[in-house]
């Protein structure tokens, strides 16, 4: 069985990135492989993860593609040339256009730090949704996996996982908490559940 191939977009550490690695070392991810890692950061240490692990890294700088028409033509260039069927937002810091996300029809998920729609949308990244869930006071937060389309966070949910808010947390505990109790367990569950969907879709 030809398994379906994933790049991984990334702009930092990376965590998320490991995450899927080592499900696929585990066999957790079992029809889909990861392909490529791209970055929009040529410093992002999630480079190296996927080197470490054989994956084929590009570097797409905003400093070499600043347009986004560019920039997106430039990442759609790398994707065809390896067959890549499935895009995982693993992290990535720059938003992709109606016209990108329109060309990849439930083939592109993100992971958000957040039981959505609470703390999403633009201006909702990183330790600023924690931030917000904490100055709201929630007692639970989680984190979602959903298809990408035209508008931040609105593609269809795919999995949600809630995660406990503890009475002295921080942005920063909070954070890894979902991390590691949701993120890292989520994200690979969707990148097999939608590779297996390609798979059938590919003998249909």
């Amino acid at each position: 069985m030809l398994r379906a191939k994933i790049a991984v977009l990334v702009s930092g550490g990376g965590t998320n990135l490991q995450a899927l690695l080592d499900a696929e070392d585990a066999c957790k991810i079992r029809s889909g492989e990861i392909a490529l890692v791209v970055s929009n950061n040529p410093n992002a240490y999630a480079l190296a993860r996927a080197k470490s692990h054989g994956v084929d890294t590009v570097v797409l700088s905003r400093a070499d593609y600043p347009a986004q028409p560019d920039f997106e033509a430039a990442l759609q260039q790398c994707f065809t040339a390896r067959g890549i069927e499935l895009i995982v937002l693993a992290g990535f810091m720059r938003i992709l256009s109606a016209d990108f996300t329109a060309r990849w029809p439930r083939r592109i998920i993100n992971v958000h730090p957040a039981l959505i729609p609470s703390f999403c949308g633009k201006g909702f990244y990183g330790l600023k949704v924690h931030e917000a869930a904490l100055e709201k006071g929630v007692k639970v937060s989680g984190a979602t996996v959903h298809f990408v389309n035209e508008v931040p966070d609105g593609g269809e949910i795919i999995f949600q996982k809630a995660v406990q808010v503890l009475q002295h947390d921080t942005p920063e505990t909070l954070q890894r908490r979902i991390m590691e109790q949701a993120e890292w367990k989520l994200l690979p569950r969707a990148a097999e559940k939608i590779s297996r969907e390609i798979i059938k879709a590919r003998k249909g």
